[in-house]
């Protein structure tokens, strides 16, 4: 019986998705890229995305080699006192820095972004469809306040990384995490409920 055209599942399957899926993402972004499109210019057929990867989201990181999934990681952060939420926050960015595998691979992933254009809007997808929706779920206000304050602090964690985990500035590289959690804490609780004017 003839075939269709399509690729069946082979060793090289999963690599032309992830092919196909980098091109989309990087082309058009997250949201406009569709799991049909991305099995279509990889020769396969949807199930098989679906099958390597499970969802969109899941394809989505495994492009980005992201260090870590943002549903495993959330829940840590937005559940409890919401008071505490910068204390949280900044704790667990720091646990994923600080991890030996996870924090090789954010590195990575950081000096890419600086470096190109589809890097950085991979990085930027990340941090505005998987990160910032989920982690700011619990404040109350508009969603064009919420945007600015998750990229105000999502600029202060990403340059505490920088001069933490890519220049190794000292002392703020060997410094202990409770210490940074401590000095960044009240910042990161600025930027997130008090007047921004």
């Amino acid at each position: 019986m003839p075939g269709t055209g399509r690729r069946p599942g082979n060793p090289g399957t999963k690599e032309a998705i992830l092919v196909a899926a980098r091109e989309a993402f990087a082309e058009r972004g997250y949201d406009q890229s569709s799991v049909r499109e991305i099995a279509s210019a990889a020769g396969v057929d949807p199930a098989l995305v679906h099958h390597y990867f499970g969802t969109k989201d899941r394809l989505f990181l495994a492009v980005l080699e992201a260090p870590v999934d943002p549903a495993e990681m959330l829940p840590q952060i937005v559940e409890g006192p919401v008071g505490e939420l910068p204390e949280r926050l900044v704790g667990t960015f720091l646990s994923i820095w600080d991890d030996p595998v996870s924090g090789g691979a954010a590195v990575a992933l950081l000096r890419s972004a600086f470096q190109r254009e589809p890097a950085a809007r991979l990085l930027r997808d990340f941090l505005t469809t998987q990160l910032m929706p989920a982690a700011l779920s619990r404040l109350d206000m508009g969603a064009a306040e919420v945007r600015l304050r998750f990229e105000l602090v999502a600029g202060q964690l990403v340059g505490v990384a920088v001069m933490r985990y890519v220049l190794r500035l000292e002392p703020l590289a060997s410094a202990p995490p409770p210490v940074v959690v401590a000095a960044l804490a009240p910042t990161v609780r600025r930027y997130l409920f008090e007047p921004l004017n």
